[in-house]
């Protein structure tokens, strides 16, 4: 029945509305709370009681399992062993992650576990042809007995990784750097004019663009590093440290005047283009180290043999350094007597010595390999590492290394632990300090040289690298031959690969599907104008 009006509750009063003023104010809000409520005394939950067999599900209700109630699970004499429903839900909301949990089980997990595998590119990858008559350049000697002269380095600058014109600069053994335009073009069409400079009496061994692509540093076994000023083609500053043939260079992509050098004498050498003497009147500038360190990749702990000592061990040489994008104040170094990588910290503490000639003390090992990768093989002795490149994109966090057993380690940065992928072919041969490896700028491919007689070099696809469902297995490439000799230094611009070789010339080699499936479908008639996959 309806409630009589007598017996409604009384409503009350309405309050009045405020007087509406042009003055501006935020009306205050109740506090909000998303406290848990407390249960009542009474119903507090107490600690269960274990029956004789030592379960504890035995008294547990199935409403807590299922989502159909369960009446009467327990009598009003089991009070001492009856879980309340807030119990149940406090119990629920503590098995749910929250936002710290979720992240913390996600950086948990291993390395790519998180990750689905990329598409292969390898059938891209066996599409890459060269020209006999447009991608081929020839290296001229400065020598009246001989013709040509094997390149030793050879770097493209950062626009050309990035789609701009690819210039590409190639050091000789005769110590002359060649800057050429290797863009596409037709096969009647004449090369575009080069640039040569001569910056040095003796072999250059390495060559590297500054990131702005206005510098070329160059280490010579001369024992010097020049940087040289393409625009006006002139040395600008003349770098001395080295006791003997300085192997390799390496830029710091963060601070414009700095690089770092290593040579056959073991030392690694940090140089400030700011600091150094003007010499002559032709504003040439003359560097020291403003940091070295000796003996780079000896033994840590091994005491330093005495001077005058007979029978004294060779110094180990630094064959490659590259400063990783993850830290500004790291620099990575490989070396030729095992396949060991060291994460140096360049943050110096100062020295304790209070004079005003006091040297900084040298740089300290952060991080080194703890297994050596070119013993698990089957090598009875370590190998040594050629050359070293970071990885980008898709591979990014990775370093890829090239050993002298003939594979390609990979390490992550930056513990420097080697993963258990490798990646070789069986045709590929790399028991000399001259061959190089380089990374694509899309992060996907890595391109490798090789000894031999044969001029051929090899392709590999890292997009998975860090996927565990490929770990401990041994991924192949592809292998393109075009040139005579071993094949030496390389690198990439966007979609073109320059190779280096013995003879004396410099192939390009592009993707290019149709022209690949001719050569494929009359191999015969267009081996005399294209080289390709093998």
């Amino acid at each position: 029945m309806l409630p009589s009006p007598s017996s409604s509750p009384v409503h009350p009063a309405r309050p009045a509305l405020e007087t509406c003023t042009n003055i501006e104010c935020t009306p205050t809000q109740p506090k909000l709370s998303f406290a848990i409520p407390t249960p009542p005394d009474d119903r507090r939950p107490r600690k269960r009681k274990l029956s004789a067999l030592g379960s504890k599900s035995q008294n547990i209700p199935k409403s807590l399992f299922s989502s159909q109630p369960a009446e009467n699970a327990f009598s009003a004499d089991d009070d001492s062993d009856v879980e309340t429903d807030d119990t149940a839900m406090l119990r629920a909301r503590g098995k749910r992650f929250t936002p710290i949990q979720r992240h913390r089980t996600f950086l948990s997990r291993p390395v790519g576990s998180y990750t689905r595998l990329e598409e292969s590119t390898l059938s891209l990858l066996r599409s890459f042809v060269s020209s006999h008559k447009s991608d081929v350049f020839k290296c001229q000697s400065v020598d009246a007995n001989s013709f040509l002269t094997p390149p030793y380095a050879c770097s493209y600058t950062h626009s050309a990784r990035n789609g701009s014109t690819p210039l590409l600069a190639v050091a000789t053994e005769q110590g002359t750097i060649h800057v050429l335009n290797t863009a596409r073009r037709k096969d009647w069409d004449i090369e575009p004019q080069r640039t040569s400079l001569q910056l040095h009496h003796n072999g250059v061994f390495d060559v590297k663009w500054n990131m702005t692509d206005t510098l070329l540093a160059t280490c010579s076994g001369d024992q010097s590093t020049r940087i040289t000023s393409v625009e006006h083609e002139t040395i600008t500053h003349v770098l001395h440290g080295h006791s003997g043939t300085v192997k390799c260079v390496s830029w710091d992509s963060k601070h414009s005047d700095l690089l770092a050098t290593g040579g056959r004498d073991g030392a690694i050498c940090l140089w400030d283009l700011r600091v150094g003497e003007k010499r002559g009147t032709d504003s040439l500038t003359a560097c020291a180290p403003v940091i070295t360190i000796p003996g780079a990749h000896e033994d840590l702990g091994k005491p330093k043999p005495r001077r005058g000592k007979k029978n004294v061990p060779a110094p180990k040489s630094v064959t490659s350094l590259l400063y990783p994008e993850s830290d500004i104040y790291g620099l990575v170094s490989s070396g030729s007597a095992d396949g060991v990588l060291r994460y140096w910290d360049l943050r110096t503490p100062p020295s304790t010595r209070k004079t005003k000639t006091a040297k900084p003390r040298a740089p300290s090992c952060l991080y080194s390999t703890a297994v050596d990768p070119t013993v698990l093989h089957g090598s009875k002795r370590s190998r040594g590492l050629i050359s070293v490149a970071v990885g980008t994109g898709p591979t990014a966090g990775l370093i890829f290394a090239l050993g002298v057993d003939s594979r390609i380690h990979t390490f992550t940065l930056p513990s420097l632990d080697a993963l258990p992928i490798g990646y070789t072919h069986p045709g590929m041969q790399t028991n000399s300090f001259y061959v190089g490896l380089a990374v694509s700028p899309c992060g996907r491919w890595l391109g490798s040289g090789g000894t031999g007689t044969k001029g051929s070099n090899f392709l590999f696809d890292i997009s998975n690298a860090a996927s565990p469902q490929l770990w401990g297995q041994e991924q192949e490439g592809i292998e393109l031959r075009g040139q005579r000799g071993e094949v030496g230094a390389l690198d990439w611009a966007e979609n073109a690969l320059a190779t280096c070789a013995d003879d004396g010339t410099v192939r390009v080699w592009r993707p290019d599907v149709e022209v690949y499936r001719s050569c494929q479908e009359d191999p015969e008639e267009k081996i005399w104008d294209w080289s390709w996959c093998t």
